[in-house]
């Protein structure tokens, strides 16, 4: 339906064609050569008619035609347009102006220059100016706005320089600066992150790239319970943080240290050091790799062990054994922190409250461990 009305406009649109085309050639004639002056009224009327029937019924059958042309140039154009970037465009859009106002300035000159008197030939040049100098903007916008944002670019950068290079040279970084935070999943996943920040402990920008939300979101959509779990976890406590604190979220579709790189702690690791900035990490590889790699990296593990009360031989604990330890005899506590103390012959006080004295203390990477014993109940 819209299709027909749409032929039927170009089949009207033909015929007034028809009639501005008869209209024009007995204007020729009546100025010229004079080969309709034999003709009276009645027939120029009917051949007026006739002209604009022709041309409507020309237009009507070349429609199909026209249609799938103008559907491939759509096309084209839609498909050019869309693998213009963002710079491109703007500075194709830039063209047009320019251009737009080149031909205000250079239309009027050249009519002038001609000495055309005829207004309709002034109009047609007009035109033709315009359209040539807006076609020349738009071309040259398009394919050397990047070139030309590029050297504008180098010329600010060079002049900053030089501007730096007659001023006293200033330190690389502030004292009271802080080097950008770049977000792990673990500890993300982790969730403490969240109160770390709100004591104002952590400073500077917060950073989750955009591959470690696409690892997220497939542990949350993971088909295994426990991962699933933890992934919806991670994705609340990204929430808070967004809400209370707001974070900044990376794309690196584009960078550097995306290309030739699939692991996320590769890319991670890249991107920190692109960044000058530190991880922030609950993985202890993940640790000793960017510490090999000259990356500062902030491990709330082993923030959490530096901040354990300290527990020295001798001290007498109350504590509740759990669980059998591994060695024979041996039970298992744990104090509120969830530090694990190992108690000596306490295997069959498991599951009661009992007094113990501490014999020695175990740091290990993955955390501190207590040994005890149980004090002898005196007869």
């Amino acid at each position: 339906m819209f299709k027909n009305l749409i032929r039927g406009g170009v089949t009207g649109l033909g015929f007034l064609l028809g009639v501005g085309v008869f209209q024009l050639l007995r204007y020729i004639s009546e100025h010229g050569s004079g080969f309709l002056g034999g003709l009276s009224d009645t027939m120029m009327t009917i051949v007026m008619v006739v002209s604009g029937v022709v041309f409507a019924l020309l237009l009507f059958l070349l429609f199909p035609v026209f249609a799938r042309h103008s559907a491939k140039i759509a096309g084209r154009l839609d498909k050019e347009i869309r693998h213009l970037s963002a710079v491109e465009l703007m500075t194709g859009v830039a063209g047009l102006i320019i251009g737009l106002v080149i031909a205000y300035l250079v239309a009027s000159p050249i009519v002038s220059i001609i000495n055309i008197r005829n207004t309709n030939a002034s109009i047609a040049i007009t035109i033709v100016v315009y359209l040539v100098f807006v076609w020349l903007g738009v071309v040259i916008g398009t394919r050397k706005g990047k070139d030309v944002v590029a050297g504008l670019a180098r010329m600010r950068e060079d002049m900053a320089s030089a501007r730096a290079s007659q001023q006293p040279k200033a330190p690389t970084q502030k004292p009271g600066s802080a080097s950008p935070k770049v977000l792990d999943t673990s500890v993300i996943i982790d969730g403490r992150i969240a109160d770390i920040m709100k004591t104002g402990f952590v400073e500077g920008r917060i950073i989750i790239p955009d591959f470690v939300l696409v690892e997220l979101r497939h542990i949350a959509d993971s088909s295994d319970s426990l991962k699933r779990a933890r992934g919806r976890r991670g994705l609340d406590v990204l929430n808070r943080v967004q809400n209370d604190f707001g974070i900044e979220i990376y794309q690196t579709s584009n960078e550097k240290p995306a290309d030739g790189a699939t692991e996320v702690d590769v890319k991670l690791l890249k991107l920190a050091k692109q960044l000058k900035g530190k991880v922030v990490t609950n993985d202890f590889n993940l640790n000793k790799v960017a510490m090999i790699q000259g990356v500062g990296v902030l491990n709330i593990n082993e923030l959490a062990n530096h901040l354990k009360p300290v527990v020295l031989p001798g001290e007498e604990m109350t504590l509740f054994l759990v669980k059998e330890g591994k060695e024979q005899g041996q039970a298992v506590a744990y104090l509120d922190d969830g530090t694990m103390i190992v108690v000596e012959d306490g295997r069959r006080s498991i599951g009661k409250t009992v007094e113990a004295t501490v014999t020695s203390v175990l740091q290990t990477a993955a955390g501190r461990m207590i040994f005890a014993r149980m004090k002898q109940k005196q007869a």
